[in-house]
């Protein structure tokens, strides 16, 4: 489904994408959460009532806000979309206050708890809540959405729907949400009613169909043989057999692991549910400007310093690992639409050890832009997660979790405005992604907003015991890597 709104395009699928139905369906296993969250620090509490008012409308405009997921046919069928019937605006924006003194501590901490709070799969996925208490008089905005929904540049744009240009924005006008929820629904059912009488052989069939579009020879072939298993027990016995041998050798390839890669970090080997959320910021000028001295992109300083906070972090502890095991987003996108999943994950195997900042991060960017090369020439995942989708759950769950055990952290970088924004009469003064961990030791997010480049780093305590002691390695090494871009930071 594609409509436009004010100057983007609105691309949202009625059916999931086989990766999106892989994320809904490992889900099931809460080790494996998908959500990605953000916690926007302003300088004073928003007006909850604008605030609301702007959520209403853009709930309107976009369908996908006011949508349920609606499993598929068995798992031949991806799930689909259709609108909430019992949609509840109040279940998803809230306002809370912290309590006395509302430090930094109590918001991350806060965050952290409302992140770990499974969203109800019956509903919208997506919850904003408002937060007055803050030190200082200031407010907070926490947001968090299923990764099914959109990626991390999606909500991005979606976020222009409530975030201004100005202090003193303009009001939407008020939206009856009832209706319109009531109207998408009738015009479901009406859609509904077309293809009611259709016997399940012919659900079954259409449902096939999709399964036909996916890369295995088994597939392909899947409509034709099941017409034809009535008259032909011996077909249909050949047929499974073929399944059995094609999701063996899918088993063996999401279970392999690359052979040239490092074990990873035995220090942060210990994996749990519970996670912790630390922050740096840094001056983006000053990381934009070090990155064009040492050869580089405002990313390859955010890895290459993040690679180097978590050797140093082992260093203290007196582990010298043979080499940590990264992971980072490459984004698929090439238009200026909202909604939507564009983008591949691309593993990186990064050294154990460095001497020169300089020489590390030059290793650290050819690393990535090999990597990044190589995934974009690589359909063949494509066609693996969509057979991935016909495995038992508890078998994909039990190969993700593995294959992430060996991820020592997963990072990722989103861009933002570039100038002042506001909520809703309140001014933005930071935006800490919590981007999700998923059996890794920890996520790296960082996001830019306004001259200053945030970072997340979204861990594990099982496996990253200090939390306040990795935050300041990760800080002395961004340090480091500046100066060695020639930028000294103040402080």
């Amino acid at each position: 489904m594609s409509t436009t709104t004010g100057t983007r395009e609105l691309r949202f699928e009625q059916k999931m994408s086989d990766a999106e139905a892989l994320m809904w369906n490992i889900e099931k296993d809460p080790w494996l959460n998908p959500s990605g969250a953000m916690i926007s620090t302003l300088d004073r509490p928003l007006d909850v009532k604008q605030f609301k008012a702007r959520i209403r409308s853009a709930v309107a405009e976009i369908p996908r806000l006011r949508e349920r997921v609606v499993p598929g046919f068995g798992r031949l069928s991806p799930p689909t979309w259709a609108t909430d019937p019992e949609f509840d605006f109040a279940y998803h924006v809230r306002h809370i206050a912290l309590p006395a003194p509302g430090t930094e501590r109590q918001l991350l901490d806060l965050a952290t708890r409302l992140y770990e709070d499974p969203f109800d799969r019956t509903r919208p996925l997506w919850m904003f809540v408002c937060i007055d208490g803050l030190v200082g008089g200031r407010g907070a905005v926490f947001s968090k959405m299923h990764h099914t929904v959109t990626d991390g540049v999606g909500a991005i744009r979606l976020s222009e729907r409530y975030i201004e240009a100005e202090r003193e924005a303009p009001v939407p006008e008020f939206v009856d949400l009832d209706q319109v929820i009531a109207d998408a629904v009738a015009v479901e059912n009406a859609d509904d009613e077309n293809v009611c009488g259709v016997s399940s052989v012919d659900s079954l069939r259409r449902s096939l169909s999709h399964v036909t579009h996916r890369q295995a020879g088994f597939a392909r072939r899947a409509v034709g043989e099941v017409a034809a298993w009535s008259g032909a027990p011996v077909l249909a016995r050949e047929f499974v057999e073929e399944m059995i041998s094609t999701t063996k050798s899918t088993v063996d390839q999401l279970g392999s692991s690359d052979s040239q890669a490092p074990s990873g970090s035995e220090l942060w080997s210990c994996r749990s549910r519970r996670r912790r959320l630390e922050t740096v910021s840094l001056p983006l000028d000053a990381v934009k400007t070090a990155g064009k001295a040492l050869g580089g992109s405002i990313n390859d300083v955010f890895v290459a310093g993040a690679t180097m906070g978590a050797i140093d972090y082992h260093k203290t502890r007196g582990v010298k690992p043979e080499g940590l095991n990264a992971s980072f987003v490459v984004s698929t996108r090439k238009d200026s639409a909202i909604g939507g999943n564009s983008f591949t994950p691309a593993k990186l195997s990064v050294p154990g050890s460095y001497r020169s900042p300089k020489k590390f991060f030059t290793e650290i960017r050819d690393r990535m832009t090999a990597r990044r090369e190589a995934v974009l020439d690589d359909g063949a995942m494509i066609a693996l997660v969509g057979v991935a989708n016909l495995l038992p759950t508890s078998i994909v769950a039990k190969m993700a979790r593995a294959q992430a055990a060996h991820i020592d952290f997963a990072t990722s970088n989103l861009r933002g405005a570039g100038f002042p924004t506001y909520m809703s009469g309140a001014a933005v003064e930071r935006n800490i992604v919590m981007g999700p961990v998923a059996g890794t030791a920890m996520n790296i997010t960082t996001m830019s907003h306004n001259g200053q480049l945030d970072i997340g780093f979204f861990m594990d305590p099982a496996a990253i015991d200090d939390p306040d002691d990795l935050r300041m390695c990760m800080l002395a090494a961004y340090t480091r890597l500046l100066t060695a871009g020639g930028v000294e930071l103040d402080g």
